[in-house]
């Protein structure tokens, strides 16, 4: 890839404003404050991801996000040694760093921070994650964009059972569905391996943002 072409993928990654994609046939336009990371993210239509695992584990941050296809959509990095901070790197198929997950270390709720490229300065933070409540037999995770200062309530909410595979995205404290985790026997899901699963993100929502959810997920159901 050139230059140029690099700096302008960077650049649209970094503009999160949806008249900067007006040309474009995958914009949240109906929806679009659901752009947290991109409207080069969105769909008109629900899209169903599959995680597919690369290693034995995603200790190592090495998985892929594909569609039902098997086309490759995300790339996920982590670290391959232990690090006083912990990151994960979600990047585009052309290895560029879309946004940058780092755990604090001094939260009781593990609170994960989502970062614009591979920044770590609070001008570029995207958005917050972290459990509802210390201990918890069900997984439920408050996340908090980062206008959201006061954190009052939460802009998005994750609940369910990260061991049956089976967890729902809602907006804010509502009960509207905005992408969910599941169990799909299809021909497709079952090529995939009994490891991995897939994620239904719905349309106009952010695809880069749900997957950004269920790598935070995963770490905290470790």
């Amino acid at each position: 890839m050139k230059e140029a072409e690099a700096g302008e993928r960077l650049l649209a990654y970094a503009d999160p404003s949806p008249s900067a994609y007006s040309n474009r046939d995958l914009i949240a336009s109906d929806n679009p404050a659901a752009a947290i990371i991109s409207p080069h993210f969105c769909s008109s239509h629900s899209m169903d991801l599959a995680i597919v695992r690369k290693v034995l584990t995603i200790r190592e941050g090495n998985f892929v996000v594909a569609d039902i296809t098997g086309n490759m959509i995300f790339k996920v990095r982590g670290s391959l040694f232990f690090s006083l901070h912990d990151r994960r790197v979600l990047l585009d198929t052309a290895g560029y760093p879309i946004i940058t997950l780092r755990k604090k270390l001094t939260s009781a709720h593990d609170r994960w921070q989502v970062y614009r490229g591979d920044s770590k300065e609070t001008r570029d933070l995207i958005f917050s994650a972290k459990k509802s409540s210390v201990v918890q037999f069900k997984t439920t995770l408050d996340v908090f964009l980062a206008h959201n200062i006061t954190e009052d309530a939460p802009d998005f909410k994750v609940k369910g059972s990260w061991h049956e595979q089976s967890c729902f995205i809602y907006g804010g404290n509502s009960s509207t569905i905005v992408a969910q985790m599941h169990k799909k026997h299809t021909v497709q899901s079952v090529l995939f391996g009994k490891d991995n699963f897939m994620v239904t993100v719905y349309p106009g929502i952010d695809q880069a943002f749900i997957v950004a959810l269920i790598v935070i997920l995963d770490e905290i159901n470790w």
